[in-house]
């Protein structure tokens, strides 16, 4: 029998399960406390969703050694030419898309060195795919075209920590040798227990009834600022905390551009536009060029041979100081 377009084919039982184990999970639990809460002012919920938002940095706070461990991994791949590669349905896999397009512009990484993955592609971002995140084949055929190595590390992310997309992608790249990690906000996940770094940010019971959009959300994208953040200041891509590789694609990063140079060298606008033109308007070679005392090509060479990391070619440098 041919199913009628649009139809629900959910066998009854099927969805019992799958019901059973949603009530189970603290993601998708229901707060009675706020059953009347569409007949209360707009003010007044503003103050309710904000205390619960509150409770996020605390939620992330819980699991820092984790989130450290996975960091610290992710960032000895990536040293040797790995990626980072966050898989994900939904706003799980929105969030990730999210990061990963934030990376080149903040710090000079290829678009092939950070990238989201998000179950249906790129046209889920605006539309959710129906069926999409309910496949784990469909994640490791995602895994297989970006021909995935043993220096990536795979990031699966989903809020219940059930997705079976996300839960697929760390599957298949733990075949392939990949450093996995699995982002969810509920204990005892079946995501986390199949990723080698498990990180569950437990934040409890959503304001709306399983709208992990919000406090799931919110810690989700905290917990990826610091995975891609710190795993870019272990490689170098700071100089204290300032953003030395950052991409000047536009009139606001290119005066940034020089205010970090600026602050790093504390040098005039007349030598901090010579060291500019001097390394085709590269932050990081000009600030070495200016603390250094050394020419543009040294700067890049110093550079190379340090990796990339500004204070190691300082300390190299001849006539640093």
């Amino acid at each position: 029998m041919t199913s009628t377009t649009g139809a629900d084919t959910t066998n009854p039982g099927e969805y019992g399960e799958l019901r059973a184990q949603l009530e189970t999970l603290t993601t998708e639990a229901f707060r009675p406390e706020l059953a009347e809460i569409d007949r209360l002012d707009t003010l007044e919920i503003a103050r309710i969703m904000n205390g619960e938002d509150q409770s996020v940095p605390a939620a992330v706070d819980a699991r820092l050694p984790e989130i450290a461990a996975a960091i610290d991994g992710t960032a000895q791949r990536m040293a040797r030419g790995g990626r980072l590669i966050y898989a994900g349905a939904g706003t799980a896999g929105r969030l990730g898309v999210l990061d990963a397009s934030e990376c080149p512009p903040t710090f000079n990484t290829d678009p092939s060195e950070v990238i989201g993955l998000i179950a249906g592609g790129p046209s889920a971002i605006m539309k959710a795919v129906e069926g999409a995140e309910d496949s784990k084949e469909l994640a490791a055929a995602d895994l297989d075209a970006l021909d995935l190595t043993a220096d990536d590390t795979v990031v699966g992310i989903s809020a219940s920590g059930r997705t079976p997309y996300a839960i697929g992608a760390v599957e298949h790249a733990r075949t392939k040798g990949a450093l996995t990690i699995g982002l969810s906000c509920n204990a005892g996940s079946a995501l986390g227990a199949a990723a080698e770094h498990g990180i569950e940010v437990v934040v409890g019971p959503e304001l709306l009834t399983g709208s992990t959009r919000l406090k799931a959300g919110t810690a989700q994208k905290l917990v990826l600022n610091m995975l891609s953040t710190i795993t870019m200041i272990r490689l170098g891509k700071t100089y204290g905390n300032l953003m030395v590789d950052v991409r000047a694609s536009n009139e606001k990063l290119r005066a940034r551009s020089r205010r970090i140079v600026s602050l790093a060298t504390d040098a005039s606008d007349k030598e901090i536009e010579a060291a500019l033109a001097a390394t085709d308007g590269e932050v990081k070679n000009a600030i070495l060029t200016i603390l250094g005392q050394v020419d543009g090509p040294t700067a890049e060479d110093l550079l190379t041979v340090s990796d990339g990391h500004l204070r190691a070619a300082l300390a190299a440098a001849p006539r640093s100081t």
